[in-house]
């Protein structure tokens, strides 16, 4: 009988005043995926209460030692950006020492920075706290329009939403985009948004998972391959064009064509990587028109020719 793969274990550091938005993202994400190639454990300074920035405290039944089986550690944001204490710092650390992947989502970034870890990288936060990360940071490069950023073995993000972002692109760079596709599905958010698109820092973007346009996206998701005009999805949300445009926005940060544009893109990524359609039917069922649209549109917003992206992430069957 064939070994089940050790799943990938995430653990997520829950310190006290822990923002309940940003907690919830990771453990949404990885910790409710039945199968899935994730497990998660939450962690805090030690066993017991950890008080949330509201509501009741969340009871955490393991303390810094969880981080020493950890192949990912995320550390959701606080309501505040004081020091975590130098246990915290030196468990992370270690951690980051033995190669373990460290994340951050919004504010979390000041424990990472407050490890050390951030020194010499670029890293983003919360566009509210980017210039006292900076200021408080001087060895980081903070970069406060982007959604999140990706070096390698440390990624940080903005706020709630592009915190999800973040945990999405995660999966696609560990399982291909047909596994971050299927997740995104489950919790009907848009599949992908690029790291260097620009937060919007002209209103607080809440999270994507549900609202009142969830049962849109859902739909939008499983048709993707037909024609979609703002008239359309106006009539089929029940609301005037320039409410689901503002109601977009609110939701999910994104026009509604950006929205769409995304999610169509990544199912074009799915397509390459797990199937050998031609050109013309991969345009097709992503509703992105004609082979040469597909082109244009993939090296635009992926950064390589849809048939080189074939080539490097295509997905073989194992042998028998």
């Amino acid at each position: 009988m064939p070994v089940r793969p050790r799943r990938h274990h995430v653990v997520v550091l829950a310190l006290p005043g822990v923002l309940a938005l940003d907690y919830g993202i990771p453990v949404q994400v990885f910790g409710s995926w039945p199968d899935g190639p994730y497990r998660l454990t939450v962690c805090g300074r030690e066993a017991g209460p950890v008080p949330l920035d509201s509501g009741p405290a969340l009871a955490v039944e393991h303390g810094l030692e969880a981080l020493a089986d950890a192949d990912t550690v995320i550390v959701p944001g606080l309501a505040h950006e004081e020091p975590p204490g130098p246990a915290v710092c030196e468990a992370l650390a270690a951690a980051s020492a033995r190669g373990v992947r460290m994340v951050s989502i919004c504010s979390g970034a000041f424990v990472l920075a407050a490890a050390g870890l951030l020194d010499g990288r670029r890293a983003t936060t919360h566009w509210t706290k980017a210039d006292q990360l900076a200021r408080r940071h001087p060895a980081v490069t903070v970069e406060e329009d982007v959604l999140y950023v990706d070096e390698g073995d440390v990624l940080t993000s903005a706020g709630v939403a592009a915190g999800l972002d973040l945990c999405l692109h995660i999966i696609r760079s560990d399982h291909g985009a047909a596994a971050a596709n299927l997740r995104a599905r489950g919790l009907v958010t848009a599949p992908h948004r690029t790291g260097g698109q620009a937060q919007y820092i002209d209103r607080a973007v809440p999270g994507t998972a549900g609202g009142s346009l969830a049962e849109l996206r859902c739909w939008l998701l499983e048709h993707l391959d037909e024609p979609q005009s703002l008239d359309q999805m106006a009539r089929r949300a029940g609301m005037s064009r320039r409410t689901l445009i503002r109601r977009f926005h609110e939701e999910t940060g994104r026009p509604p064509a950006g929205w769409l544009l995304d999610a169509r893109l990544t199912r074009a990524r799915e397509l390459l990587e797990t199937s050998d359609a031609p050109m013309e039917t991969v345009a097709r069922l992503a509703g992105l028109g004609t082979p040469a649209n597909l082109r244009v549109l993939f090296h635009r917003h992926v950064g390589a020719p849809p048939s080189a992206y074939r080539a490097t992430f295509r997905q073989t069957p194992a042998a028998a």
